[in-house]
């Protein structure tokens, strides 16, 4: 099946007689017969049995969104910053490190700074433009993976996907890619290289504001055993009476994994009535991307225009700095998000922001409502004045991210609020 279909079909195959719509099943846990089933259960979770673990309406969803990124399994999460937390928990301990692009999400940057440093795991950051020898003199015996972002929130750096699995691959580590901005149905980053992809479901997938999620999904393509790095995935999980993920789950080591061990310890799981929301956006996704990219590609332009406006940033302009990356691994769009610096910095931001009517201030991005947000005051409040540029932030920066609205509407909410730069 195509994305578009996927989008509607994937994950949920009603039987004869049953709901066509994904149920919402509000339980939190499941009935059995005999004390013997569920004690089988507790040595290899294979059914629904307790719904911190797994939940049929999650399930679902959970395989709708591994087949639109081209995975063997996903793993639903109650925000972004969890699937983020999980996906290097799964591979590090204390005493590991990990590379990660400086251009990424201020609470990422913030996670991985500050509350992972507290772990005893050890970040360490590359431009975005370095080079293969540069991300390969960044890598230490102790590194377990390399992360980034497909589009940097908000600096809009397009990752090149390509170059840093291939660095990660030599090195014997995974990589892992968060694909918020892209969604699959702009790009695909395991069909890159990618082994782990993740999302804050938050944003285009739910698309509506309503819930806070994100998700994990496991390529199956990264060979645990062959590395020899990772010895929680070779040798028995004591914790689950000898488990060996590599040995009895095969490609879906990864993602088994994250369940049976951190969701199963952290409980940061999504809760059905979530996932059904979440479910709703994913089936409205692809036509809803296509809007978003063709607004924001006529909003650029807009802001390209006006004498008030510093500079702009968004990938899919011609005179973008990533335009190869974006022709290689966006060719299809760049998603709705724009990042702009008004002349005049923080104090000119905020008057332009203020005055806006349609768009809303808020903290929220990726909405099919137009909404605004000053990175160096929100998001990125807690980075130091290096952080920020490392991130690619200034005073003046706003993040505009283009809803769903008539762009002629979004247009005309500029004008009047630029008139009170």
């Amino acid at each position: 099946m195509k994305i578009e279909t996927q989008c509607l079909h994937e994950g949920y195959y009603p039987k004869n007689g049953e709901p066509r719509v994904v149920p919402i099943v509000q339980s939190t846990t499941y009935r059995f017969d005999s004390t013997d089933h569920i004690a089988q259960l507790f040595d290899m979770p294979t059914e629904f049995m307790y719904s911190r673990f797994a939940n049929p309406t999650c399930d679902a969803v959970e395989k709708k969104i591994a087949a639109l990124e081209g995975g063997v399994g996903a793993m639903l999460t109650s925000s972004g910053q969890a699937a983020s937390l999980c996906s290097i928990l799964n591979l590090c301990n204390a005493g590991d490190s990990f590379v990660a692009v400086s251009a990424i999400y201020g609470g990422t940057v913030n996670l991985f700074s500050v509350t992972l440093k507290k772990f005893g795991i050890e970040c360490i950051w590359v431009s975005p433009d370095a080079t293969e020898a540069q991300i390969k003199k960044a890598i230490k015996k102790n590194t377990k993976v390399v992360f980034g972002e497909t589009i940097a929130n908000p600096a809009l750096r397009v990752f090149d996907i390509e170059r840093f699995a291939k660095v990660a691959h030599q090195a014997g580590i995974p990589l892992i890619v968060d694909n918020t901005f892209a969604t699959p149905v702009l790009c695909r980053p395991i069909e890159w290289g990618a082994d782990i992809v993740i999302h804050s479901t938050t944003k285009y997938m739910d698309g509506h504001a309503l819930q806070v999620g994100g998700v994990i999904v496991d390529s199956g393509n990264f060979d645990w055993a062959a590395s020899k790095k990772f010895p929680e995935f070779t040798e028995p999980d004591e914790s689950y009476h000898g488990v060996v993920y590599t040995r009895d789950f095969g490609k879906m080591a990864y993602i088994i994994k994250a369940r049976m061990q951190l969701m199963r310890d952290l409980g940061c799981y999504q809760s059905a009535h979530a996932a059904f929301l979440l479910n709703l956006g994913l089936e409205t996704l692809p036509v809803r991307m296509k809007r978003y990219c063709l607004n924001a590609s006529v909003v650029a332009e807009y802001f390209k225009c006006s004498d008030k406006i510093e500079s702009v940033t968004y990938p899919g302009l011609p005179e973008s700095n990533d335009r190869d990356l974006v022709q290689k691994y966006l060719p299809d769009g760049c998603s709705g998000v724009i990042s702009i610096s008004i002349k005049g910095g923080r104090s000119a931001a905020v008057r332009f922001m203020d005055a806006l009517k349609l768009a809303s201030n808020e903290v929220h991005v990726a909405d099919i409502r137009t909404c605004v947000l000053h990175p160096a005051s929100a998001t990125h409040r807690q980075l130091t004045d290096e952080q920020l540029v490392a991130a690619g932030i200034d005073g003046g920066m706003i993040r505009f991210s283009c809803g769903l609205e008539n762009v002629e509407d979004i247009i005309a909410d500029i004008e009047q609020a630029l008139a009170a730069v």
